[in-house]
């Protein structure tokens, strides 16, 4: 299944050697090619480079992953893993696609069921959050 897009025209390029920290926003698509210490928040779609670091939330309508992401992907048109990535966090899409050798470490949930697709996140974000919370105030004692 090839994921197709309506609009595929860049609006910004993170080009490489960039780095960023802190959250960064774009409207429309993006290229990230370079280094992200923080979430990244698209209107539209998000293209994270081969050579790309990532520290943080990708969240857009859609994501094509090279490089290494280091937190939770929520696209809910698509997400697709490349074998030259990692990802290390939770995905939340309606449909993914992971190539044979991309290391993938975290939960996934994909449903196309629009109803059921946001229930089962929410209801994981909420155990996710309860989990964290305990683990939390275990270290305290």
């Amino acid at each position: 299944m090839a994921f197709l897009t309506d609009d595929i025209a860049i609006n910004t390029i993170l080009g490489e050697g960039s780095f960023f920290k802190n959250e960064v926003k774009i409207q429309g698509n993006v290229r990230i090619q370079g280094d992200v210490d923080g979430n990244i928040d698209a209107t539209g779609n998000v293209f994270i480079g081969e050579k790309a670091r990532i520290r943080g939330d990708v969240n857009a309508s859609s994501a094509e992953i090279f490089g290494i992401v280091l937190g939770d992907i929520h696209a809910p048109h698509h997400v697709k893993i490349f074998s030259s990535a990692v990802v290390i966090g939770d995905v939340f899409t309606k449909a993914v696609q992971i190539e044979g050798k991309a290391v993938f470490q975290g939960h996934c949930i994909s449903l196309r069921d629009e109803e059921k697709f946001e229930k089962s996140k929410n209801l994981f974000m909420t155990e996710k959050s309860i989990l964290s919370n305990k683990i939390g105030s275990d270290d305290k004692n």
